[in-house]
């Protein structure tokens, strides 16, 4: 076993770095939570008031732009 503690620092190092990607990256609970707005129409969520009425006027022009205290209740 010429290279015994070589490989055992190896296995270590390569533990650490396994248990450090366990927790993974994943942003899709904060982007979640940040999409607070929803299209009255279709559901389809948004960040901001300012954004619905942009989708409201491109995809449902026919409808009535909700106002930003009906969003607030």
């Amino acid at each position: 076993m010429a290279r015994g503690k070589q490989k055992e620092q190896a296995r270590e190092k390569a533990q650490k770095q396994a248990e450090a990607r366990a927790g993974g990256k994943s942003q899709l609970n904060a982007r979640a939570a940040g999409l607070q707005f929803k299209c009255p129409v279709c559901k389809t969520p948004a960040a901001n008031y300012k954004i619905v009425v942009q989708h409201m006027e491109a995809k449902h022009p026919r409808d009535a732009v909700p106002s930003e205290e009906s969003f607030q209740a």
